[in-house]
């Protein structure tokens, strides 16, 4: 998409939009009881603005600071509670709201008109992008609800206080969403979006690549709860599936200009350019340990023996030259260009490494694990401005190098840590839920200031909107319950 097109149509969602930061992303939503009959292209943008709101802003924080890429600056306090382990409800009540008061209306609206009007492609992103959103949003709260969300309006049940659904059946319900989606997919369709699509600019093959690798991230998923199931289902992808490559990750990118920040970035101009964010020791341990120059783009060190970061939840304590999240990754508060860092729904790294794990599994045939691998890794180096030759020393030194004759579990283990790496501030969510997965990374150290004791979080409190409106909330958990497939 090019830049005077991108600039119409975030003017268009309306400029106060990312000035607000994670508090308020977006607020042009209609009464949902009344029928304004807005053209889709004007709904899926804002629908698809809302879950990046919701996933570049708040769960990047959240996750990245459990998934020990980030922690607490102890020069200043935002983020303390999430270090303590030990949020309230009210921390959630931002990042549901962008998935359930907005993102999932714009996105039911665009199915609904689509179907009166024929408009396949429309339906067929809507019912994608709510696979990805109820797919993160059950990841962090485990039971939520699915079968009667988003049915608010009287022609749809006139529902407000939806009943909770079982993960299962939640994950069985994203399967369906996505495979009711694949069958519509046509690139030659001449009624499919442009510009107004945020993500591939209509371009109906990305989407049919993204509807396949969220399949099988959903299956994969499953590993540890139901790996019977989990093969299966990848097994109905076939050879000859098409996944995210090099070429098309999942992402919607953002502007250097105050009003089209990316919603990290415009959440820290919203405290003052506060810089609360601040390397984790574990990390920046992880890259020296292993000579890893990806330490100087995660974070804005200057070399790899002189990046610095705290220890997990060690705020109390002044640390001389802490490095910072790098503005390539939006978290750093003295650059504007933290800006422009994009919102990275599936990254084509991830992509690679899913695949690379079905394969180390045995559940997609043929091998190629290792090479999965080594794309995995060497995409993520370029696409934050180091040399493919860097990346090539780097597999071949022990710290980076697969274990091609090595056991399941070795592969494994170097697969999901490579993740974890290569996700450092840029989908940090994920990380910390693929580690909930597998146990992987296995050297996580537990905060210095948790308050539930020498244990990790497992899960998002509910938040306190659910807690007090809707009549069949089923109970707060605790942090420490683990979500279903969290075996």
């Amino acid at each position: 998409m090019n830049t005077i097109k991108k600039i119409s149509i975030i003017a268009l969602l309306g400029a106060a939009v990312f000035s607000t930061g994670c508090k308020k992303f977006l607020d042009v939503n209609t009464n949902p009881n009344v029928v304004y009959g807005p053209q889709v292209s004007l709904v899926l943008p804002s629908a698809q603005m809302y879950v990046a709101s919701a996933v570049g802003c708040n769960l990047q924080i959240n996750g990245s600071i459990w998934a020990q890429h980030w922690t607490q600056s102890p020069l200043a306090s935002q983020y303390k509670i999430l270090e303590q382990y030990f949020p309230s409800g009210s921390n959630y009540d931002n990042s549901w709201g962008l998935m359930y008061s907005q993102a999932l209306p714009d996105l039911k609206y665009v199915e609904k008109t689509g179907t009166a009007t024929n408009f396949k492609q429309y339906i067929a992103i809507s019912k994608l992008m709510q696979a990805y959103m109820f797919q993160v949003a059950t990841d962090a709260w485990g039971d939520i609800p699915f079968s009667e969300a988003g049915k608010g309006e009287v022609v749809d049940g006139g529902i407000t206080s939806p009943r909770y659904d079982a993960q299962s059946s939640i994950y069985d319900g994203i399967i369906k969403l996505i495979n009711d989606a694949t069958v519509l997919i046509s690139n030659t369709d001449p009624n499919k979006p442009t510009t107004d699509d945020l993500v591939y600019g209509g371009n109906m093959n990305n989407w049919l690549a993204f509807a396949n690798t969220l399949k099988l991230k959903v299956y994969l998923r499953l590993s540890e709860v139901d790996s019977v199931k989990a093969k299966a289902g990848i097994a109905t992808l076939g050879s000859a599936a098409v996944f995210i490559t090099t070429t098309n990750p999942a992402q919607i990118s953002f502007l250097n200009a105050a009003g089209a920040y990316n919603p990290l970035y415009a959440e820290i101009v919203g405290l003052n350019r506060t810089q609360n964010l601040v390397a984790s020791k574990t990390a920046v341990d992880y890259y020296k340990n292993n000579n890893d120059p990806r330490v100087t783009k995660f974070y804005n060190a200057t070399s790899i023996a002189g990046a610095i970061g705290c220890q997990q939840g060690n705020y109390n304590t002044q640390v001389a030259g802490l490095n910072f999240p790098s503005d390539l990754v939006g978290g750093l508060a003295s650059s504007t260009n933290s800006g422009t860092a994009p919102v990275k729904l599936i990254s084509s790294y991830e992509s690679l490494l899913l695949q690379a794990e079905a394969k180390a599994r045995g559940w997609i045939t043929g091998g190629g694990d290792s090479l999965n691998y080594a794309q995995a890794v060497s995409n993520n180096f370029t696409s934050y401005g180091l040399l493919a030759t860097d990346a090539a020393t780097y597999l071949a030194s022990a710290g980076g190098a697969y274990p091609n004759t090595g056991t399941k579990t070795a592969k494994l283990k170097a697969i999901l840590t490579q993740k974890w790496a290569c996700m450092n501030g840029n989908q940090g969510f994920e990380a910390w839920t693929e580690w909930r997965r597998t146990g992987y990374p296995d050297f996580f150290t537990v905060s210095t200031n948790s308050l539930i004791g020498q244990v990790f979080p497992a899960r998002f409190f509910y938040p306190n909107v659910e807690v007090t409106r809707n009549l069949n909330f089923p109970g707060q958990k605790l942090i420490t319950d683990k979500v279903w497939w969290d075996k």
